[in-house]
C-alpha cells in the first residue's frame, strides 16, 4: 500500500501515442494522459477493451514509442535513455502478460525459462548457485522443486501465470506492470494469483501498475485507480473515491456493470448505459480536481454539475 511520504517512481506526463501516423488508418491510441505512480503502491487502470490500457502499459516500458509527452522512471526520461541505461531500466521494470501460455517458451523447461531472467540480471553462471536461485523463485510463487524440470504445457493456467511472475521477479524489479494477469484464468484461481501478487508486493516492496477490466478485483488490490476511455483518462482517484463517489458518466456505467453478489439484488440490478456522443462536441476538457486527489475530465460547466452531484 502507498505510503503518504512515498516518492514518485513513474511519472507519465501528457502522453500521446499514435498508431499508423500519417496513414489513412491513423489512430490516436492515447491522448494527453498524465498519471504518477508512487513507490510501493498499486495503481489500477480500468476501461473496456480498446480503451488504451495495454498500450499505456507497453509505452511505460518503451515497447511502444510515444508521439508526445514524457515518461520518467526514477527521475529519468526513458525515451532519452541510451542502450546501457535502457537495459538497466528493463531490469527494474517488468511485465506480467495476460496470456501465460503465449508468453512462455514451450521448448524450454521452467528452469531454463527462469535462467534467461537470471542471465538478464547478470546472475553468476555457477550451476549450484543458479539451481538454488531457481528453486527460491519457484518457492516464492508457490511452486516446488519438481516443477523446475517440467515444460509449460504440463501446467495449469494458474501455474503458468505463477511461472511468468517468477520470471519477472528473477531480475529483482522495482516496478511490475500486470497486464490483465488473471483474465485468462478460471475464477477459482484468480483470487489465488491476486493474493500472491499482494504478498509479493508486501515482501519485496514492489510497485504495480495493475491493468484489468474486472473492477471488483481492481478495487481489492489498488490504492488509486485511473479510468481510461477512448485513450483519454476520464477519472482518477483513490479506490474509495472512484468506487463510492464516481463522477464521470463512463465510470458510473462501468461500475453499474459489476454484478451484485446478492441474487435478490442482482435480479433488480440495472446497468447504466453510456452515451459518449457528448465527447465529440469539440469542447476542451481538462482534468479538474473535485476533492483532494480526485480528478475528473470535464469542461468548467460539467465540473460545476459534478460538484453539485457530490453535495
Amino acid at each position: 500500500m502507498q505510503n503518504p511520504e512515498s516518492k514518485k517512481l513513474v511519472s507519465i506526463k501528457n502522453l500521446t501515442l499514435t498508431f499508423n501516423a500519417g496513414k489513412k488508418n491513423e489512430k490516436n491510441a492515447l491522448e494527453d494522459v498524465s498519471i504518477d505512480i508512487f513507490e510501493g503502491e498499486t495503481f489500477g487502470l480500468v476501461g473496456e477493451s480498446g480503451s488504451g490500457k495495454t498500450t499505456l502499459g507497453r509505452a511505460a516500458l518503451r515497447l511502444y514509442e510515444r508521439a508526445g509527452g514524457s515518461i520518467e522512471f526514477d527521475g529519468q526520461d526513458i525515451n532519452k535513455m541510451k542502450k546501457k541505461e535502457l537495459a538497466n531500466f528493463r531490469s527494474k521494470a517488468q511485465m506480467i502478460f495476460q496470456d501465460p501460455q503465449a508468453s512462455l517458451n514451450g521448448r524450454l523447461t521452467v528452469s531454463s525459462i527462469l535462467g534467461e531472467g537470471l542471465d538478464e540480471a547478470g546472475y553468476p553462471k555457477d550451476k549450484e548457485k543458479r539451481r538454488k536461485k531457481v528453486l527460491e523463485l519457484l518457492h516464492m510463487v508457490g511452486l516446488n522443486e519438481d516443477h523446475a524440470s517440467r515444460y509449460p504445457h504440463e501446467f495449469s493456467g494458474g501455474q503458468k501465470q505463477r511461472i511468468g511472475i517468477a520470471r519477472a521477479l528473477a531480475v529483482k524489479p522495482k516496478f511490475i506492470i500486470a497486464d490483465e494477469p488473471i483474465s485468462a484464468l478460471d475464477v477459482s484461481v484468480q483470487a489465488q494469483v491476486v493474493n500472491l501478487l499482494a504478498k509479493l508486493q508486501k515482501d519485496h516492496g514492489l510497485t504495480y501498475l495493475f491493468i484489468a477490466h474486472d473492477l471488483a478485483m481492481v478495487k481489492y488490490l489498488s490504492d488509486r485507480i485511473g479510468v481510461l476511455h477512448w485513450g483519454k483518462l476520464v477519472e482518477l482517484g483513490t479506490a474509495e473515491q472512484v468506487y463510492n463517489h464516481a463522477l464521470h458518466p463512463y465510470t458510473k456505467s462501468l461500475l453499474s456493470a459489476v454484478p451484485e453478489p446478492d441474487p435478490v439484488k442482482e435480479k433488480a440490478h440495472r446497468v447504466q448505459s453510456y452515451d459518449p456522443s457528448f465527447e465529440k462536441d469539440g469542447q476542451k476538457r481538462e482534468m479538474v480536481e473535485m476533492e483532494e486527489g480526485h480528478f475528473v475530465l470535464a469542461t468548467p460547466e460539467e465540473a460545476e454539475k459534478y460538484k453539485a452531484e457530490q453535495k
